[in-house]
């Protein structure tokens, strides 16, 4: 079964799947493909090459798969990707990709809260929360479990790592590092996010380490490449501590200290 107020509009090359409901005055534009299960309520647009994984929910007046806010976008075909169970809230803004990576992709289990906006080429992990009025560039990369305080702006092609939490209010403009917690004016790193980590069933013994890496490079007098040098011959290399020295080898803008 399908619910479709009639009132909605859908384009005839769209896709829903099974129980899928559409709420009233709700549009649904060309290539979009809806799963099963998915809730959209009133007043939302997807407008086009949309893809929606099953048991989302998509409140009212969100806008999806609209044209990138980027002056050399040329109409190029480019879509948006959206996997399942995930929670898209109240005016909330996703646009697609543009030909540098032709896709915008916001992962399973995410919460993305009212008035949040996620731009063109954005890379959301699983699990990831973004609370009210998160504002992004474009190419920002945030992975799993990371969670971003409300009224947050983000500078494009910033990276943001698992498991980190950024308070409301302060402005991104370097990568965050995995596992860490974030505030202030600059933006500094003020502790590991035991809470969280402990939430997510990390071992007493990761965390341990997690601690002693985290000492290393917050809160030594040491340069990055020092604390890396000792974080990797001093500390047991278990999976986390790889992750970690691996996102900040990676990271171009500079990381978040």
């Amino acid at each position: 079964m399908v619910n479709i107020h009639p009132s909605a509009i859908v384009h005839p090359k769209a896709e829903l799947g099974q129980d899928v409901h559409i709420g009233p005055y709700s549009i649904v534009g060309e290539n979009v493909i809806i799963g099963d299960g998915v809730s959209i309520a009133n007043a939302v647009v997807l407008q086009r090459n949309v893809r929606i994984g099953s048991g989302c929910c998509i409140y009212s007046g969100a806008v999806l798969g609209s044209v990138p806010q980027d002056l050399k976008f040329k109409g190029e075909e480019t879509f948006l990707e959206i996997g399942e169970r995930t929670v898209i809230r109240e005016f909330a803004t996703v646009n697609l990709g543009t030909a540098q990576s032709k896709k915008t992709v916001i992962g399973s289990d995410v919460m993305l809260m009212a008035y949040a906006h996620v731009a063109h080429d954005c890379d959301i992990g699983n699990h990831v929360i973004l609370a009210n009025a998160v504002n992004m560039g474009g190419h920002v990369e945030i992975h799993d479990h990371a969670v971003v305080g409300g009224v947050v702006p983000i500078h494009q092609f910033v990276r943001i790592g698992c498991h980190a939490m950024i308070g409301g209010g302060y402005r991104v403009n370097q990568d965050v590092c995995p596992y860490v917690r974030v505030a202030g004016y600059p933006l500094r790193v003020v502790g590991l996010n035991t809470v969280g980590l402990r939430r997510r069933d990390f071992s007493s013994e990761t965390i341990a380490i997690l601690k002693k890496a985290y000492s290393l490079l917050f809160r030594s007098n040491l340069n990055i490449s020092e604390a890396m040098k000792r974080i990797s011959s001093e500390l047991p290399q278990v999976p986390e501590i790889q992750n970690l020295l691996g996102f900040v080898a990676d990271s171009k803008r500079g990381i978040v200290r």
